[in-house]
Parts: structure tokens; sequence; C-alpha cells
């Protein structure tokens, strides 16, 4: 039935009208059709707020380089669909995305599930097949919404990881932290073994209970395993039995020691396990982990810089590394991109201050907030705005704007970086 990668394309993307289920029933039937591929796969469970795709990143990297075949399948995209399924860093072939499709459509042809399968359902058979014929060592999996009936929650893993916890997509997790935070601990399985990096004491001892009752060991940051940021944005890592001294991070920003600290938390569990990863593949794992999209420079007079930050906890962190000295630059120019369900004030009110001026785009989505809603917001802080439709417009714009030595800033929405790194892509530094 699919010939071609634009026609499963097509038809995964009209899934979407289905909109987002949270719930375990529909992927559980439609794995029983596929023989369960995922039963067989060793597998790193990353859910929490932000830096799950970071972490998994990370780790991916670090066991790439210690010769291992690795899976790893993170969402959303920010320009090919190919990207959310990689091994060894490499995305699926367009080729196999179309008969996957094809495979795994044969199976529901005729069903109610058809009719009720999801974007998402669909798209995590697809990666469970693929990691299965690729016959791969490790499949790092990141969550895409929440945990408890997210549909990667299908998996038992060697370790789960909770980065954080704090509000987003309140409308499908939960109105209260405590809510959020135990959809996100739904990750958690019974004997299991769990690497978090939350802060918050309220949210530590959800998570502590959760694994109390699962008979599941924790390990948390800043108190069994610990990092320090060195001169020269060099990391020294405490773990539980290892230390390393003098690591490099590929990615940009001080939040990424605790994610770099939270990765190399899940490496030592499976060496622990048994798996044998060398100290040189840790220092060139993280020296080579990408991942876009994330205080991304992708270009150089003027600074462009991309970033996917799009709920308080993102924006504080890009709010920080526009502070603290992580770029250096004149004057900020900020091109704003929002959908309209998140707290596009509450961002606004946050960057906007920073900003000597703003640009406001529309991302190519229903869901998007328009630049004159944006504008109004804006006026409040008395800063200079423009107002595009179109993304790729409002960045050739604000780059017109800056001088040599000021910073681009692109943020908002993953959709809005997403569509603006198609002007640099393949050009990323």
């Amino acid at each position: 039935m699919f010939q071609s990668y634009n026609k499963s394309i097509e038809y995964l993307y009209a899934l979407q009208a289905s909109g987002i289920k949270l719930g375990l029933a529909n992927i559980s039937r439609l794995l029983d059709l596929l023989n369960n591929p995922q039963k067989e796969l060793k597998s790193i469970h990353v859910g929490g707020t932000n830096g799950k795709g970071s972490v998994a990143a990370m780790i991916s990297s670090v066991l790439d380089k210690a010769g291992f075949r690795v899976g790893l399948y993170t969402s959303p995209h920010l320009v090919n669909f190919t990207e959310r399924i990689r091994v060894n860093s490499r995305e699926i072939p367009e080729s196999r995305v179309a008969e996957l499709t094809d495979i795994v459509y044969q199976k529901i042809e005729g069903t109610d599930l058809a009719r009720d399968i999801t974007f998402f359902e669909f798209t995590t058979a697809i990666a469970f097949l693929y990691f299965q014929e690729q016959d791969i060592d490790f499949a790092v999996l990141e969550v895409g919404m929440g945990g408890r009936f997210d549909s990667t929650n299908v998996v038992n893993p060697l370790v789960s990881v909770i980065t954080n916890v704090s509000m987003d997509h309140q409308q499908y997790l939960g109105k209260t932290i405590h809510e959020i935070t135990m959809e996100k601990a739904g990750i958690i399985k019974k004997g299991g073994i769990v690497i978090t990096g939350v802060t918050q004491p309220s949210v530590f001892a959800s998570i502590q209970e959760k694994c109390l009752q699962d008979g599941a060991a924790l390990y948390r940051v800043g108190r069994d395993i610990k990092g320090r940021r060195m001169a020269g944005g060099r990391v020294d890592y405490y773990g539980m039995k290892n230390k390393y001294s003098d690591l490099r991070l590929n990615l940009l920003g001080r939040h990424q020691v605790t994610n770099a600290v939270i990765a190399l938390g899940a490496i030592e569990v499976l060496k622990e396990e048994g798996y044998e990863i060398e100290d040189k593949s840790i220092y060139e794992g993280l020296e080579s982990t990408y991942w876009p999209g994330r205080l991304e420079v992708v270009r150089r007079d003027p600074l462009v810089v991309l970033d996917c930050a799009h709920n308080p906890a993102g924006i504080k962190t890009l709010r920080d590394a526009i502070s603290d000295g992580t770029f250096s630059f004149n004057r900020l120019v900020l091109v704003l991109g929002i959908m309209m369900d998140k707290d596009f004030r509450s961002i606004i009110s946050r960057l906007a201050p920073l900003a000597d001026k703003i640009v406001l785009a529309a991302p190519k989505m229903d869901r998007s907030a328009s630049p004159r809603v944006l504008y109004e917001e804006v006026k409040k802080y008395h800063k200079e705005a423009e107002m595009v439709d179109d993304v790729k417009k409002a960045v050739s714009l604000a780059i017109s704007l800056a001088e040599r030595e000021d910073m681009v800033c692109v943020t908002g929405s993953i959709f809005t970086v997403g569509e603006a790194r198609e002007l640099f892509v393949p050009y990323a530094l």
C-alpha cells in the first residue's frame, strides 16, 4: 500500500487527527499483533519534563563509542520524521519507514485499531520493529509525554530515568505538580533502578515513595551522584563507584552538567550489570554528543542560536544561558513563535526584558499563537517588535536587524525551531 516514503508520511501525519490518547491498550494490542518486538530489547527509559532528549542522546553516544549497537527513539522531530528513529546516530532510511508502515498497517487493516490508533502509537511500533530487525544491543527510549500511559511504557528497562519535573502538558497530565510527578513516576518498574535529577523536596518525596512501593533502587543527583563545573566548561563527575575528571561536554549550557551526571548515572548502572564500557568511551561519548535545537549555534556573525524552550523550566534555562556568559554578544534579537496552548504570557515576561529587538512569528501549526496576540503582550515591556507570519522570513528579518556582534535567538516552540533550522541545515556548526 505504501510504496513511497511520502505516502507513508502522509498516512502517519493524518493519524494526528486522532489527537493524543494516553493509555496502553492500543499500543499493547498492536504490539501483540507484531509479536511484541519490544520484549527482545534491552532498554534505557528516559522520562521527565525537560532534558530527557539531551540525556538520551548522551547515553546513546557513550554506548555507541563503547562499541554497542544502539537504537535511539526520540520525539518530536525538528525537520524530518526519520530523526525520531536512529541506530548508532544513523537515521532510519526513508525506504524502511515506508516498508514498516506497510507491515504495521496490514496488521490493523479492517480492525478498530485502524480507526483508533494514534500517530505516536504507530510510530513507536515502527521503532520497536526497526530496532528488533537491526539486532541492537540497547534501545534508548525517550518518553513522549508523561510516562504512566505513554506508548513507550511497555518495556522492562535496565534503568529508568526521570530528569526533572515541572509544569507542562497540564491538560493531559494534571493541574498540580504532584499529579504530574505521579504520571512521570509511572515509568518506575517493580524491582527496577531509577536515576533522577529532581530538586524539589516534595517531588523527590513522591518519587521516593513510588520507588519504595515498587522495591526500586533510587539514585539522586546531588546525593548519590554529583557533578562539578570546572574552568573552561569542563566537568568532574563523582558517581556511585566511579569518578571522571575533566569531562568535556559538547552540548552548551550549565544545565547540561546535570544532564551529563544523570546520563553517567545510567551508564554506571549498566557497568554494574556487567556491560563493558571503558572510560575512554565515556569521555569521547560526551564530547561528541549531538542534540540539535538545544542552545544550538547554527551561524556566526551574527551569532544565531536555536533553542526549543517552550515551558517555564525550559525558558528559565534559556534565560540563564543568555545571561550567564554562555554566549558573548552585544545586543539580543529575539525571534518568538509560541503555541497558543502554552503559557505565552509567562514566556514573554521572562524573555522580552532581555531583548533589544523582537520578531514575532507563527509556525505552520493550527495551535500557533498569532503574532498579533503575542504583540499585545510584548507591548507591556516597551520593546520594539516586528510581526511576521512565516518563521523563516522572521529569522531572515532578525538577522538583517542584527549587527555582527549581536545574537539572534530563535525560541518558544519546537515547531518554531524546526522551521528555522531548515534555513541552516546541513550547515549547523
